[in-house]
C-alpha cells in the first residue's frame, strides 16, 4: 500500500488540496487535486521505449470528462458511454498543454502522456484550471526532466473588481474570464474573453492572477522530495551532434543567408526543400548506416534558418518578407460577395485569406450543449476550417482537428459578448471560417472576415479586429516585438499573442509562449503595440462596411419575437395543440414558446411571419368594451349565439342583444358559420365576453354565411415538435 501525502494550501478563499499515494501507482505521476467538491485525477506516464522516425516531442495531454462526476447519465437515448470527447474537453486539453509544452527540452523522444479524470464536478468551480496544476503537479512527481512548476488560476471582475476562481454564475454576469498559467517569474500563458475591457485593465487582471498562483507554484514545489527517479540512460535526446551542426551550417550557409534575404515566400519554400535534398545526399552514407537521420538533418537545416532569421531581425529589425517590426501586411476587405448567403466577408492580410459565411435561423436552430457540467443552449457558434490546400499541401479530410476547435472558439469568444440579445435579435447565428490561404494569423484574419459578415448579414454589432503578435529574444535580453507575424516568424520565433477587440476594448486573447514565460512588463509593451496595430486593421474593414446593414438579406428568415403573459401561453398552444398548429398550418410559419412566455415566429416569407405574428397577437390581446369586431357564430344555444371575434377568443352574443325587437328564437336571425358585425359590451373579472349586435343599429338582414373560413386544424401538437419546441 502507498503511503498517501497531502498537501493544502487557499486560493481564492477555498482549499487547494494536493494528494499523492492513493491512487494509480503504476503511473509515473499521480496526483488529485480537489478545489470546493470537484476533484481531477492527473496521471503522467513516460515511455520507456522510443518510437522509430519521429522527429518531434511527442507530448500529449487527454482531459477526459465524466458524466458520473455531475451524477448525470448521458442525454443520448442510444449511447450512454462517453465517447469522443467533446468541444470543451478538447479545449480543456488544449488550454492544459500550452503552458507545460515550453517547459520541456524539444529533442526529448520518450512520449510523455498526460491523462485528466474529472473525479467528482460540483457544478460550481470549473475543473479546466485545475487542470493545469494538478498537470504540472503529477509531471513533477514522474521525475520527468521538466523545468516546472507550473501554477494557473482563473479570474473574473465584477463593478471592477478581480475575483479569484470566480463560480460559473460570477463569470456569466462579469466582464471577465481569464486564465494566466505561469512559473514563478514568468507568464506562460493567458486565455480571456472580455467584456470590452481597456487593455490597462486586462493587464491589471494579469498581475493580480500571477501574483494569486504563486502559493500554487509554491505547494508543488514541496512535492519534489517524493518525485520518482527516472534512469536517465533511458531518456532519449535527438540533439544533433555540435560537429555535425557546424558541418552542415558550413555547407548551406549561402542557402541560408538566400532565403533570408529573399522576401519572395515561393523562393524561400523551393530553396529550403533544395537545402535540405541537398543535406541528405552530402550525408547518404551516415544515413543508411545510422550514424544520423534525415529528420536531424532536416532540423539542423531549418535551427540554422530561425538562428539567421532572428539575428537579422534583432540587429537589423529587417522581417523576413522586408516589413518594419511594427508594419503590418497589406490588407484587402470585401462584404457581401457571395449571392445567396445571409452575410459575407473576405479579409486578405499579406498571404493569408479567409472567407466566412454567416447563416441566421430560428430559435430552433440554437445548438444543445450536453456537457459534463453544463448543460445550456447556444444560439452564436463560429466554426473555423483549415484545409489542406490553404498551405499548398494533400492531406486526407478527416474532420475539424484540435487545432480548428480551438481556434473556431477563439473567435466564438471575440465576438460573444456582442451578439445582440434574443429579445433585440432573436436569431440564431452561425458564422463559418473558410481559411482560403495561410501564411500566419489565420485565427486573426478569420476575426475580421468574421467581422464583415456578420454586419453583411445586418446583425448589429460593433466591429472586432484582431492581431497576432510575434516575439524574438536573446540571451543578453535584446527581444524585438513583431506586429501581425506570418508563418516564418511564428515557427521561429518565441511567441504568438492573438488579442481581439472593438475600439472601446479587448474581447479575447490567446497566447502562447516557446520561451519559458515573458516578464509581465513585457506583457504590457505588447497589449500597447497591437491597440494601436488593431485601429490600423478596423480602419481598413470600416472602408468596406462602415456600419451592419440595415436590412437582412432576402433570403435570410424573418423573425419576430412577442413577449406574452404566462398564462397565456395555453392560449396560443390550444387545447392538445389544436391552436398552435393552426397557425402552422395556414401561415407556414414555425413558432416557439419558452416558459417565460417568449413567442419567437420564424418565416422565409415575410408576409407570412406578418400573419402569424398578427394571429398570435390577436390571440394573446386584451379586448375593451366598445370595440367593434366581424365576428363568426360557432355555436347556437336557446339563449344566444357563442361568435368567435379573434382567433381563440368568443363572446356570447345574448338572444336580447341580437336585434332592436324581440327575438323568439335565435336561429330566427343567425346560423353556424354567419359573420356579423358585434361590439363588446362587457367583460367580467374571469374574461368572459359579452356581445351586442343590437346596439349597433339595423342591418341584421345584411348577414352572410360563411364569409371567414377557418380550417379544421391538421394533425396533433405533436407534429409541432419537428419544426420547433414548446418547452
Amino acid at each position: 500500500m502507498m503511503s498517501v501525502k497531502k498537501l493544502v494550501t487557499e486560493v481564492g478563499g477555498k482549499k487547494l488540496i494536493l494528494e499523492t499515494g492513493k491512487f494509480a501507482e503504476q503511473a509515473s505521476g499521480e496526483v488529485t487535486a480537489r478545489y470546493g467538491d470537484t476533484v481531477i485525477l492527473a496521471t503522467a506516464v513516460i515511455s520507456k521505449n522510443v518510437r522509430e522516425g519521429i522527429d518531434y516531442f511527442p507530448f500529449v495531454v487527454d482531459y477526459e470528462e465524466k458524466m458520473y462526476a455531475a451524477g448525470k447519465i448521458k442525454g443520448s437515448r442510444f449511447i450512454k458511454r462517453e465517447g469522443k470527447p467533446t468541444e470543451k474537453a478538447i479545449l480543456t486539453g488544449r488550454l492544459v498543454d500550452r503552458p507545460l509544452r515550453p517547459l520541456f527540452n524539444k529533442y526529448l523522444r520518450n512520449d510523455i502522456q498526460v491523462i485528466l479524470t474529472v473525479f467528482s464536478a460540483d457544478l460550481e468551480n470549473d475543473p479546466a484550471t485545475f487542470a493545469i496544476n494538478a498537470a504540472s503537479a503529477a509531471l513533477i512527481l514522474s521525475g520527468v526532466p521538466f523545468n516546472g512548476p507550473v501554477g494557473a488560476v482563473r479570474i473574473g471582475c465584477q463593478k471592477d473588481k478581480f475575483i479569484l476562481n470566480p463560480t460559473y454564475e460570477q463569470i456569466k454576469e462579469g466582464k471577465l474570464d481569464l486564465t494566466v498559467a505561469g512559473t514563478k517569474d514568468k507568464v506562460l500563458m493567458v486565455e480571456a474573453a472580455a467584456k470590452e475591457l481597456p487593455e490597462e485593465k486586462i493587464m491589471e487582471a494579469i498581475e493580480f492572477g500571477h501574483k494569486a498562483l504563486q502559493p500554487i507554484i509554491e505547494l508543488q514545489e514541496k512535492l519534489r522530495p517524493l518525485a520518482k527517479k527516472i534512469d536517465p540512460d533511458k531518456l532519449v535526446y535527438a540533439k544533433p551532434d555540435d560537429k555535425l551542426v557546424q558541418e552542415v551550417k558550413s555547407k548551406v550557409e549561402k542557402g541560408i543567408d538566400e532565403i533570408v534575404a529573399s522576401n519572395d515566400r515561393d523562393f524561400r519554400h523551393k530553396r529550403i526543400d533544395e537545402l535540405e535534398e541537398e543535406t541528405w545526399e552530402n550525408y547518404k552514407e551516415a544515413i543508411e548506416k545510422g550514424e544520423t537521420t534525415k529528420a536531424i538533418l532536416r532540423d539542423i537545416v531549418n535551427d540554422f534558418l530561425a538562428e539567421k532569421a532572428r539575428k537579422r531581425i534583432l540587429e537589423k529589425k529587417i522581417r523576413p518578407d522586408g516589413r518594419k517590426i511594427n508594419e503590418i501586411r497589406p490588407i484587402t476587405c470585401e462584404a457581401g460577395l457571395l449571392p445567396r448567403t445571409h452575410g459575407s466577408g473576405l479579409f486578405t492580410r499579406g498571404e493569408t485569406q479567409v472567407l466566412s459565411v454567416t447563416t441566421l435561423g430560428s430559435v430552433a436552430d440554437e445548438q444543445i450543449i450536453d456537457d459534463m457540467d453544463i448543460d445550456e443552449k447556444k444560439r452564436f457558434m463560429h466554426h473555423y476550417n483549415f484545409p489542406p490546400f490553404s498551405t499548398g499541401e494533400v492531406a486526407p479530410l478527416r474532420g475539424p482537428s484540435r487545432r480548428d476547435i480551438g481556434h473556431g472558439d477563439l473567435v466564438e469568444r471575440a465576438f460573444e459578448s456582442l451578439i445582440p440579445p434574443k429579445e433585440k435579435f432573436p436569431y440564431t447565428i452561425r458564422v463559418v471560417s473558410e481559411v482560403l490561404s495561410s501564411n500566419g494569423s489565420s485565427s486573426m484574419a478569420s476575426v475580421c472576415a468574421t467581422t464583415l459578415s456578420l454586419m453583411d448579414a445586418g446583425v448589429q454589432i460593433k466591429p472586432v479586429a484582431g492581431i497576432a503578435m510575434g516575439l524574438i529574444t536573446d540571451d543578453k535580453g535584446n527581444y524585438q516585438i513583431l506586429s501581425d507575424i506570418q508563418g516564418i516568424e511564428d515557427a521561429a520565433g518565441d511567441m504568438d499573442f492573438k488579442i481581439a477587440g472593438t475600439k472601446d476594448g479587448i474581447t479575447a486573447i490567446q497566447a502562447d509562449f516557446k520561451v519559458e514565460g515573458i516578464s509581465l512588463k513585457l506583457v504590457e509593451e505588447i497589449l500597447s503595440r497591437a491597440k494601436t496595430d488593431r485601429a490600423v486593421i478596423m480602419e481598413k474593414i470600416l472602408q468596406a462596411i462602415p456600419a451592419p446593414r440595415k436590412e437582412l438579406s432576402p433570403y435570410a428568415p424573418r423573425v419576430i419575437s412577442i413577449q406574452i403573459k404566462k398564462e397565456q401561453i395555453k392560449d396560443v398552444i390550444g387545447r392538445g395543440g389544436e391552436m398552435i398548429n393552426k397557425i402552422i398550418d395556414e401561415t407556414g410559419a414555425e413558432i416557439d414558446i419558452d416558459d417565460g412566455g417568449l413567442v419567437t415566429i420564424t418565416a422565409v416569407d415575410p408576409e407570412a411571419c406578418k400573419k402569424a405574428v398578427d394571429w398570435v397577437k390577436n390571440l394573446t390581446r386584451d379586448v375593451t368594451v366598445g370595440e367593434v369586431f366581424d365576428g363568426k357564430v360557432t355555436e347556437i344555444r336557446e339563449f344566444g349565439a357563442f361568435v368567435e371575434i379573434l382567433p381563440g377568443k368568443e363572446g356570447l352574443l345574448h338572444i336580447s342583444e341580437l336585434a332592436p325587437y324581440r327575438v323568439n328564437k335565435v336561429e330566427d336571425i343567425v346560423k353556424v358559420g354567419d359573420t356579423l358585425k358585434v361590439m363588446i359590451i362587457g367583460v367580467d373579472n374571469e374574461g368572459k365576453i359579452r356581445l351586442s349586435k343590437r346596439v349597433l343599429g339595423k342591418g341584421t338582414k345584411q348577414i352572410t354565411h360563411s364569409g371567414i373560413s377557418f380550417h379544421k386544424p391538421k394533425g396533433k401538437f405533436s407534429r409541432r415538435r419537428k419544426r420547433g419546441t414548446h418547452r
